[in-house]
């Protein structure tokens, strides 16, 4: 299976950074794993969907709306549940690793952390059901749903994350992904679409060909409580300028925002400054403040970037999700699943295997 890096990292230099986040970041003490499971499973009127379309008819809106009321879900922010899921490569491994190797897998199998639907691992004919049974999971838990759908034709121009769809069948399988949402109207969702799709376009070349795939499916993939985030590259990628000619290529409506850092190892500081740059270029283009919001992953940021971007050594795990947030950052995510490996370098295995000696090293400050 491959599986998220972030190619981008190649193109731009990345210093160390060791500053905390700005003022304007509002920040909690990230939770112990213990904690975490408590809260996961706290219910929250905000993370009830109320409403659906399924068919054009509205599904389950009114025996909520009984139990509930009619509010409307609320977006991700500081503290939104994110769930925790058996599918995990932590979860897995720890099902047979020992010593401090399970330590590790424990420890990153309860943390709230994004499940990526690839075609190689969920083809066309099952990624509905796996949506379907991740949904339950969220549902018993009461919490948001957090997935990465990565599956365009000619993904990461033939890096280690080499694969995809082709044209014909990309669509096919999004809307397969779709359908399986629409018909969990009460579990609230976050997409980040694509990752590195739009960052990576201008060395690709294939931007025309990415703004009708991308739009497409942004098209089949809303509904009321799912949040999409585009690919907002990282803050040594591109320029706040440039990415935001990318962004408002495909265009926002439909989607909350875009995301930034994913399956890269920038400290939060640098993210949020990236973000609001991003945002305030957005909203002076004419996007609305509503389509311009971001989603940070700190899945291994905890000790900044030495400017590697396939396995770095010497990393750390970063903020927990959802404890970071301000006005333009809905709020932070482990996205990248800390473990898996970048690809075949530093002595990891393949883009996407399970990482033994990487999960140790990553969790070696917060593990017990």
């Amino acid at each position: 299976m491959t599986d998220p890096r972030s190619p981008g990292a190649r193109m731009g230099a990345e210093g160390e950074s060791a500053r905390t986040a700005t003022s304007t970041t509002k920040m909690k003490t990230p939770p112990t794993a213990r904690t975490r499971r408590r809260r996961r499973i706290t219910w929250t009127v905000a993370s009830i969907a109320v409403l659906a379309v399924v068919g054009g008819a509205a599904v389950g809106a009114a025996a909520l709306a009984g139990l509930f009321g009619s509010a409307a879900p609320a977006a991700p922010a500081v503290d939104t549940p994110f769930a925790v899921l058996d599918e995990s490569g932590a979860a897995q491994a720890s099902t047979t690793a020992t010593g401090t190797a399970l330590a590790a897998a424990d420890y990153l199998a309860a943390q709230p952390t994004a499940y990526w639907l690839t075609p190689e691992r969920d083809p066309i004919g099952s990624a509905g059901d796996r949506v379907t049974a991740l949904a339950a999971e969220a549902r018993a838990q009461h919490a948001t749903l957090a997935l990465v759908v990565y599956g365009l034709p000619e993904r990461d121009c033939g890096n280690h994350s080499a694969g995809g769809l082709d044209v014909a069948d990309y669509p096919v399988w999004v809307d397969e992904i779709a359908a399986a949402l629409t018909a969990a109207p009460d579990v609230p969702a976050v997409i980040v679409l694509e990752p590195d799709s739009l960052a990576l376009a201008t060395e690709c070349g294939n931007l025309d060909a990415r703004v009708p795939q991308l739009r497409s499916a942004i098209d089949a993939l809303q509904r009321p409580g799912t949040w999409i985030y585009l690919d907002g590259g990282h803050s040594s990628w591109h320029p706040a300028t440039e990415q935001t000619r990318l962004l408002a290529a495909v265009g926002l409506d439909g989607v909350r925002g875009f995301s930034t850092n994913v399956s890269n190892f920038n400290a939060a500081a640098d993210e949020f400054d990236y973000a609001h740059a991003v945002a305030d270029a957005l909203v002076a283009g004419g996007t609305g403040a509503d389509h311009a919001h971001a989603l940070i992953d700190t899945s291994r940021s905890g000790a900044g970037s030495t400017g590697e971007w396939c396995n770095p050594p010497g990393r750390l795990v970063g903020e927990a999700s959802a404890t970071l947030g301000d006005g333009v950052v809905d709020t932070n995510l482990w996205i990248k699943p800390p473990g898996e490996s970048d690809g075949p370098c530093n002595g990891g295995p393949a883009a996407g295997q399970w990482w033994p000696d990487a999960a140790v090293e990553l969790t070696r400050a917060v593990r017990r």
